[in-house]
């Protein structure tokens, strides 16, 4: 049995929660040391020992929460960065203000930045910010809004770096993205490839050779044949065109920049757009043709759809009309601000003013099928014909009427 391709999921963004893990640690024991090693300078050190005991119990029992994007939700960083500020705001009742004033750290000493790091690294660079600039206010007004230049210093060099990785994690962010999404096309690529061996290797030859034996013993064998024909013809365009609806990458918020899945566009869904081509291309077959850019020709999920019923329309004339020997060909064309479909087809043509007596009749067909819903797109269809040289019609609808 082939192998089938698999894309690895993954995220840049996991060793910087347990980077934050291991630095929330060691500047809690570090924050613990600087006040052993000082604690008779304290006015009040049981204040001090107090907090940096509930300050040690906080850190150890919430690591499960930075473990990852998912436990980081934002009640834990509002929490935490509380935590943070209530140690910077008792400084001044637990340290001397000679101490303070000389540029003595606080309470929680660098364990802050882990807490606005944790911003950075779940939100991006704007949360960081907003978590910084509480820092900033918080570390100032202990100073009696009168700060030394240490102090400065440090309220700038926490805001700049959490600032600056916030911008890192969502430029990483935007490039798994980019990764898994080329993994993806990737995988899809090959797994495509290796369906179309495997089709061209049985289901292919099975209906060629149905056509083929079908037409050798005629009558009613010989309609199964040429049905037989169409459905090999048809299938040979999907495989060789290699098309693919459109996917959008589904994202877990709550799991940070891991890519979970990708969803095929619904059927009925009116949201976002569509390739005209994945639309057009199963109504190839052995009398009918169809050409295409070699890039995808996106609309809005309505309009491709009244624009391939359009189509569909217009074939449907074709064999009405022109026969079942008729061959009709379809053009795809991208001009960036319309886009033009265009069918033509080898019947007889369509004698002058036969269209006109044909609404006069009641028969709406063109009227209806083809013009009305060009013209409810903003579009227009224009046919052309010429007795025994067939019937061309072609449908452009300009990109920014689409609705």
């Amino acid at each position: 049995m082939a192998k089938r391709e698999r894309v690895v999921r993954m995220s840049v963004e996991q060793p910087l929660w347990q980077a934050l893990k291991a630095y929330r640690l060691l500047t809690m024991v570090y924050a613990v040391l600087m006040f052993a090693s000082a604690y008779k300078e304290f006015d009040r050190p049981w204040v001090a020992a107090g907090y940096l005991a509930g300050l040690a119990v906080w850190t150890l029992a919430t690591f499960p929460k930075v473990a990852g994007a998912a436990g980081c939700t934002r009640r834990f960083l509002g929490a935490d960065l509380t935590v943070a500020l209530v140690g910077i705001l008792l400084t001044p009742v637990a340290d001397t203000s000679a101490r303070i004033a000389s540029g003595g750290p606080t309470l929680p000493s660098i364990w802050t930045a882990g807490s606005v790091l944790a911003f950075a690294i779940k939100g991006g660079w704007r949360w960081a910010c907003f978590a910084s600039t509480f820092v900033a206010v918080a570390n100032i007004a202990i100073h009696g809004w009168d700060p030394t230049r240490d102090a400065l210093h440090n309220v700038l060099l926490v805001w700049v770096a959490s600032v600056a990785i916030g911008y890192v994690v969502e430029v990483a962010r935007a490039s798994e993205a980019t990764l898994a999404r080329a993994l993806e096309i990737e995988a899809a690529t090959r797994e495509r490839e290796r369906l179309a061996r495997d089709i061209h290797d049985g289901v292919l030859q099975v209906l060629a050779m149905v056509q083929r034996r079908g037409t050798e013993l005629g009558g009613e064998a010989a309609e199964l044949g040429r049905m037989a024909g169409e459905q090999e013809v048809a299938l040979r365009t999907l495989v060789s065109s290699g098309l693919v609806q459109p996917s959008r990458i589904s994202r877990d918020g709550s799991r940070g920049a891991l890519v979970d899945a990708y969803e095929v566009e619904e059927p009925g869904a009116d949201e976002g757009e569509l390739d005209l081509r994945t639309l057009l291309a199963p109504r190839a077959g052995s009398r009918v043709s169809f050409a295409e850019p070699g890039t995808p020709v996106p609309l809005p999920a309505p309009a491709a759809r009244e624009l391939a019923a359009a189509v569909g329309a217009a074939l449907d004339n074709v064999r009405r009309h022109a026969g079942e020997g008729a061959r009709a060909w379809i053009l795809v064309e991208d001009w960036g601000d319309e886009v033009i479909v265009t069918v033509r087809d080898d019947g007889p043509g369509i004698p002058a003013g036969r269209l006109d007596q044909a609404e006069g009749e009641g028969r709406m067909g063109v009227a209806l099928s083809i013009r009305g819903r060009l013209r409810d797109l903003g579009g227009s269809a224009e046919l052309l014909s010429v007795p025994g040289q067939g019937t061309e019609v072609e449908l452009k609808i300009p990109r920014g009427k689409t609705r």
